[in-house]
């Protein structure tokens, strides 16, 4: 039922909603340490040819699954397997990993809520104090900011694909490429910067090996929402008449510019206010590195552009790091929005008052297992290391599910659905597409190299992560 599900009005509001899925935290923070700790300009060459080679070809099969079907991964899966009971369970699992993920996103989304208003109100020195991330997360007022942001998202996707989900895109997408680029030259500007762009562009072979490449691939992989069902719902609501391939790589070179400049903004700022970094120091957390560390870095701005200035510096970034992050919420909120209105029948109303029951009732949990309740603060332990419910989120369905859904994808689109099934839609809308080294290269990739190559990450992670 197409009008009740929506559709993207443009190929360019597709573009922008998918890219706006994309990027996130993984883009704006995660990605330049990983590159300033691994290698700089080397691991940014690995990242491209995994985006390029890896990320591409799964892009495509993702977006191509959703338009052939009108489905969201659930439908999907079980429409092109002819409800094969095994291939609907990967579907489901393309549908939980999303929900439990959007748990994770919105707790920290909520954290960003309140430093900005804490810079906002001139609390910029007390947010730079070692004790404030862990005063912050443990206040009972998160709650009042938790209800408020969930009502702004639940209202956006009241607006359907069209008014809500890319009406958003439209307005914060440009909005936030404006802000990172004029950041990123301001930072540019003074004094040390350019020790901060050595060290980030400057390649280091030296500090390459195995781990790296994988935290090459992972990185790219999580970047572009790969595994999270997004794409595949996404697809969905994208025209028949579109061009799959090149859409998808406008998505993917949006993801990537972001994460560069992001790159070029955080390394330099920390280089022109502390040239004595080390950054092998730096946490590999986004969250430790945006809430810890990033705060002390804004606060020595002071000595430049005086204590406002470095506050309006710093409000702008957690302003951009915001979007970036409601962007990506929304988008992994939709999928089982999606899944409730085709699986269930429900109207949209219906299905988002459903969706925001469900994640109230696992984000409250969350939120208050960083020092708020003993008990989901110690939630359980694994790998020799208590961890919260806050964290069994994140290890479990933002660092671990995400290459294994990747790797279903494949097998099920060489396997199950045919590479001849995948090139026909993906011919649809591109006349080019059949014939040529792109079908040849994606029929080889996603039938033998990329899925072993997602089942490998999927496995290293296991055993990082729990048993280390």
């Amino acid at each position: 039922m197409p009008e009740t599900r929506g559709q993207f009005s443009s190929k360019l509001g597709f573009i922008l909603a998918a890219a706006g899925s994309a990027v996130g935290l993984g883009n704006v923070v995660a990605f330049p340490v990983m590159a300033s700790k691994n290698g700089g300009a080397a691991f940014l060459i690995i990242y491209l040819f995994f985006i390029a080679f890896i990320c591409y070809p799964v892009m495509m099969a993702e977006i191509a699954m959703g338009r052939r079907t009108n489905r969201n991964p659930v439908g999907a899966f079980s429409q092109l397997s002819s409800d094969h009971r095994g291939w609907r369970l990967a579907g489901k699992l393309a549908i939980i990993t999303p929900f439990m993920i959007a748990v994770f996103y919105t707790v920290i989304t909520v954290w960003l809520v309140v430093y900005m208003k804490e810079i906002a109100t001139g609390g910029l020195e007390m947010l730079s104090s070692e004790s404030a991330f862990g005063d912050i997360v443990a206040r009972p007022t998160l709650f009042v900011y938790l209800l408020g942001l969930l009502c702004v998202i639940f209202c956006i996707l009241l607006g359907g694909v069209k008014n809500g989900i890319e009406r958003l895109a439209r307005v914060l997408m440009p909005t936030l490429a404006v802000m990172l680029v004029s950041l990123t030259l301001f930072v540019l500007t003074l004094d040390n910067a350019v020790a901060g762009i050595r060290y980030y562009l400057v390649p280091d072979f030296s500090r390459m090996d195995l781990s790296v490449v994988n935290g090459a691939l992972s990185q790219a992989f999580f970047s572009l929402s790969l595994g999270m069902g997004i794409l595949i719902t996404y697809g969905s609501y994208f025209s028949r008449g579109d061009n799959i391939p090149q859409s998808t790589r406008m998505v993917a070179i949006a993801d990537t510019s972001i994460a560069f400049f992001a790159g070029l903004l955080i390394l330099p700022a920390i280089f022109a206010f502390d040239p004595n970094t080390n950054t092998d120091d730096l946490s590999t957390s986004s969250v430790g590195l945006i809430f810890s560390f990033l705060p002390q870095i804004f606060l020595s701005m002071q000595a430049a552009v005086g204590y406002v200035g470095a506050s309006i510096v710093a409000f702008v970034f957690f302003s951009l790091v915001f979007f970036a992050a409601l962007t990506s919420l929304v988008s992994i909120i939709e999928i089982p929005i999606s899944c409730w209105i085709d699986e269930l029948k429900l109207s949209r109303k219906r299905a988002v008052l459903f969706q925001a029951v469900l994640l109230t009732l696992f984000a409250i949990p969350a939120i208050v297992s960083l020092g708020i309740s003993d008990f989901f603060t110690n939630f359980t332990s694994y790998g020799g290391v208590t961890k919260s419910f806050f964290d069994l989120v994140s290890d479990v369905f933002y660092e671990t599910i995400l290459p294994f859904v990747g790797f279903t994808v494949c097998i099920f689109c060489a396997y199950r659905w045919k590479m001849s099934g995948l090139s026909s839609e993906l011919t649809r809308g591109d006349s080019d597409y059949a014939g040529s080294r792109l079908e040849a290269y994606v029929n080889f990739s996603l039938s033998s190299v990329i899925p072993l190559v997602l089942l490998l990450v999927f496995i290293s992670t296991v055993i990082q992560i729990y048993f280390p």
